[in-house]
């Protein structure tokens, strides 16, 4: 998520990662991923809960920041807050800013019983400041598929492990594109993954609670966008799932020039 977020270089060993089978997971979580090099990924946002961190997300424009509709679908009366600039949740960092939220603005397409449309848009009650540690991240606006096997960035703050351990600081890990139609197969997700959609490789490796919301991050753009649908993590018959961003581009257009104009 020049390459400002520093991920290009990262060498193969992150993908040596041990992703437990569990019958019941949680959503979206990076299991043991490695740390990322602090503030490498200038546009993460923790979206948070009453101060509590719920999702991943990411800063798209200065005042927008995208995310995963189910990632507050249980949220009633809670306060609704992103955090930018931040590499700790908990240790004082001189770019970490807090920011309220205007507007929550999920696909009026999401539901809870499906993935489908698992986007959210976040309007900050005013600009991010940006800066070295505060960055915008590209997004896809040409809806053609990512190549198969493509090496692509993760990233969030995740439970890292079976026992539910919550890391303090950023991680990540790379991850393989894998095609739809694989994707697609009976043994694997059995035709529910939409043209909207995309799939990684999930092979003791994954996205899996608290990772929801962040971006794939294919060539410094953001292809896709983690999907908090429940499933079991890390296991290579169930492959990661994200939400194409090029296939909503008139839907982000149209709720931040809606939103610019209010």
């Amino acid at each position: 998520m020049g390459d400002p977020e520093g991920w290009a270089a990262v060498t193969p060993e992150v993908l040596t990662l041990t992703c437990l089978l569990l019958a019941a997971q949680p959503r979206g979580r990076i299991l043991r991923g490695q740390e990322a090099p602090s503030h490498s990924r200038p546009y993460m946002a923790s979206v948070q809960v009453n101060g509590k961190h719920v999702c991943g997300g990411f800063l798209i424009a200065e005042q927008w920041v995208m995310s995963a509709a189910h990632c507050l679908e249980d949220v009633a009366d809670g306060k609704v807050q992103v955090l930018l600039g931040a590499h700790s949740l908990s240790q004082p960092e001189p770019s970490k800013r807090l920011y309220d939220v205007l507007r929550v603005v999920p696909h009026p397409g999401s539901r809870t019983e499906t993935i489908d449309h698992d986007l959210l848009l976040l309007q900050l009650s005013e600009k991010a400041v940006l800066g070295p540690a505060v960055q915008l991240l590209p997004w896809q606006r040409e809806d053609r598929d990512v190549a198969a096997g493509t090496l692509c960035d993760v990233a969030g703050w995740g439970v890292v492990s079976h026992t539910g351990r919550k890391p303090d600081r950023l991680q990540h890990l790379l991850l393989p594109v894998l095609d739809r139609a694989t994707c697609n197969l009976r043994t694997y997700h059995d035709g529910t993954i939409t043209e909207r959609m995309m799939c990684a490789e999930s092979n003791r490796r994954d996205t899996c609670k608290g990772d929801s919301g962040g971006p794939l991050v294919c060539g410094s753009v953001a292809e896709g966008v983690v999907t908090s649908g429940s499933r079991i993590c890390g296991n290579h018959k169930k492959p990661g799932i994200y939400t194409r961003l090029a296939s909503y581009v008139s839907w982000i257009d149209g709720v931040m020039a809606e939103g610019a104009a209010a």
